[in-house]
C-alpha cells in the first residue's frame, strides 16, 4: 500500500404571469445582520413557500438518494504523521442508487470520502467546475475508470481477466472501482479488503488516462433573459447530450400570446444541441414573465457529477437507465423601466456564488449586496460574486417591481475534506438487516444501508447570518444560513 503513488422528452411547459407596470430603480434601502439560528430560521420559513427547490440548477437530472446497494469493504488509513501510527478504519465501498424525479435510476460512486450522506438527500446534475473536480487534475482519470470498470463493464470475467484480479463478483468489482476512484478524488490512502478487489483497484489506478468532461444531459444557457413587449427575447441555447429535446407550449402560453420560436419567429417544437430558443412576446402584452422547460428521456452521460442540494457526499455517475431530464429558463419583459434578468452559478475558484444581472430596460437596475451598491445600466450585463464559505448553505430571494422575484439556494461544496484529524474517525455500523439511507450509519452487504464516510468536524462552523434587503416597490430577502456543528457531519 505504501509503495503506491497517489494524486491528489417529452414536452415543455410555458407559464405566463402578468404583472403591473414596474417603474424606476430597484434600490436596496437597508441591510440587517441577524445572528443565531433562531433568527435565521424565521427568515427561512418566510421564504420557503416561494422558494424554487432547485434554485440555480442549470438543468439535467434531479434525483433522490436511495442508498448504498452493491458494496464490499475497504480499509482507510489516516494520520501517521510525526512518528504516530496510522489509524485504520473499515468502511463500505461501492455503488449508490438514486431515483430520478420523473422516472429513471442512477448508479453512482462517491468522490467525497470524508463527508457523510443525508437520508433521502436531493441531488442535482452539476458541472465539474462547481465541485471539487474543477480543481482536481485527475478528474479525467476518474471518468476513464468509470468507463472501463463495473457497471459499465458488466462482464465480470472479462474485467477480472483484463485487470489480473482473478475472480470478481458485483460486490468486489464495485468496491475495487470505488477504491481506485477515492485515490484520485480524495488523495486517500485506501485499499480494498478483498484481495481481488484490491488488484482491480491497483490496475485501474495504474492504467487510467485523462478523459474530457461529458456534456450535460440537458441544460439551457442562460437560464434567464429579459426584454420588451413586441420583441423576440433570447436566445436561450440548448445544451444536451441527447439527440433532441421536446418543446411543446401548453394552453396558457397560447392564451397569453407568448410563443417559443427560433430567431426567425418560426415556432419550435423540437430542439437539438446548439438550438437557440426565443420567447416571442406580443407587442400588446402586459408586463410579465414566462418560463419554458425542455425535456428529454435519455441516459445521463457517465462521469456527470451529482451534488447535494443540501450538504451531502458528492457523487459521480457510473450508470443510468433511461431517465427524465429537464432544464428551465425564464423571460421577463416590461414596457418601461428596468427589466432585469438574474442567474446564479457557483464559483469555486472565487469561493462564492456568481449573480449575473442583465438589464434590457431603459432605466438602470440598482441593488445592494453585503453593503456594496451595484448598478446595472440599461443594456448592460454584470456579474457580482457573493462570498460563501466552504460547506455553507445559502438561500436567498430577490424581488423587484412588477412582481419580479428570483430565488437561489444550494450549498457551496467545492473541496474534499481531506484526511480527518485526531478524534475524527469514520464510524460505521454493521448488521444483517438492510439499513435505510441515513446520516451517521452504514452497513455492509449487497442491499440496504448507506455508508457514512466521514464527519463534519473538519468543516468550518460559523454562526447563522441573515441579511434582509428592503427593495423599492417590493420586499426582498437575502439569506445565508450557517449550520450548527453536528457530529454526523450534516
Amino acid at each position: 500500500m505504501g509503495s503506491r503513488s497517489r494524486s491528489g422528452s417529452r414536452g415543455h411547459r410555458l407559464g405566463v404571469a402578468g404583472a403591473g407596470r414596474g417603474r424606476g430603480l430597484v434600490r436596496v434601502a437597508a441591510a440587517v445582520l441577524v445572528t443565531g439560528l433562531a433568527a435565521a430560521g424565521t427568515l427561512v420559513g418566510a421564504t420557503a413557500a416561494t422558494a424554487d427547490e432547485t434554485g440555480q440548477h442549470q438543468g439535467g437530472a434531479t434525483a433522490v438518494l436511495d442508498g448504498l446497494k452493491t458494496y464490499d469493504t475497504a480499509v482507510l488509513r489516516t494520520g501517521g504523521q510525526g512518528g504516530e501510527a496510522a489509524t485504520k478504519q473499515e468502511l463500505p465501498a461501492g455503488l449508490f442508487e438514486l431515483g430520478v424525479d420523473g422516472g429513471g435510476q442512477l448508479k453512482t460512486y462517491c468522490i467525497d470520502i470524508h463527508n457523510p450522506t443525508q437520508d433521502r438527500a436531493k441531488y442535482l446534475e452539476t458541472p465539474w467546475d462547481q465541485t471539487s473536480l474543477g480543481s482536481n487534475g485527475n478528474a479525467g482519470k476518474i471518468r476513464w475508470i468509470l468507463q472501463h470498470s463495473y457497471p459499465q463493464v458488466d462482464d465480470l470475467a472479462q474485467l477480472a481477466d483484463a485487470s489480473g484480479a482473478g475472480t470478481l463478483t458485483a460486490r468486489t468489482a464495485a468496491a475495487g472501482t470505488q477504491v481506485a476512484i477515492w485515490r484520485f478524488s480524495d488523495d486517500a490512502d485506501v485499499e480494498a479488503k478483498d484481495k481481488h478487489a484490491e488488484k482491480l483497484a491497483d490496475w485501474l489506478q495504474a492504467t487510467a488516462q485523462s478523459v474530457a468532461e461529458p456534456k450535460a444531459s440537458v441544460a439551457l444557457e442562460p437560464a434567464a433573459v429579459s426584454g420588451k413587449a413586441g420583441e423576440r427575447v433570447g436566445p436561450v441555447t440548448v445544451r444536451t447530450d441527447a439527440g433532441q429535446v421536446s418543446v411543446t407550449p401548453p394552453v396558457d402560453a397560447a392564451a397569453g400570446g407568448v410563443k417559443v420560436t427560433d430567431k426567425d419567429g418560426k415556432p419550435v417544437t423540437e430542439a437539438a444541441d446548439g438550438t437557440g430558443l426565443y420567447f416571442d412576446i406580443p407587442e400588446d402584452a402586459a408586463d410579465g414573465s414566462a418560463s419554458l422547460t425542455v425535456q428529454a428521456t435519455t441516459s445521463v452521460p457517465v462521469g456527470r457529477v451529482f451534488a447535494g442540494l443540501t450538504k451531502s457526499q458528492t457523487m459521480i455517475l457510473a450508470g443510468s437507465s433511461e431517465s427524465t431530464v429537464t432544464a428551465t429558463a425564464s423571460a421577463t419583459w416590461a414596457e418601461k423601466g428596468a427589466v432585469p434578468a438574474l442567474t446564479a452559478r457557483k464559483n469555486c475558484a472565487k469561493g462564492g456564488v456568481d449573480i449575473t444581472a442583465s438589464n434590457k430596460g431603459d432605466e438602470a437596475f440598482t441593488f445592494e449586496l453585503a453593503g456594496a451598491e451595484h448598478t446595472i445600466a440599461a443594456g448592460e450585463t454584470r456579474t457580482v460574486t457573493i462570498p460563501v464559505a466552504e460547506d455553507q448553505a445559502y438561500d436567498f430571494t430577490i424581488t423587484g417591481p412588477g412582481g419580479f422575484s428570483k430565488n437561489f439556494k444550494g450549498v457551496l461544496d467545492c473541496e474534499t475534506a481531506g484526511a480527518p484529524g485526531p478524534g475524527d474517525e469514520i464510524t460505521t455500523q454493521s448488521g444483517s438487516e438492510p439499513v435505510p439511507a441515513q446520516t451517521g450509519s452504514s452497513s455492509t452487504g449487497t442491499e440496504g444501508g448507506l455508508a457514512e464516510t466521514g464527519g463534519s468536524s473538519a468543516t468550518p462552523i460559523i454562526a447563522g447570518v441573515a441579511i434582509a434587503l428592503v427593495v423599492l416597490g417590493g420586499g426582498a430577502v437575502f439569506l445565508l444560513r450557517r449550520k450548527k456543528p453536528q457530529d454526523s457531519g450534516e
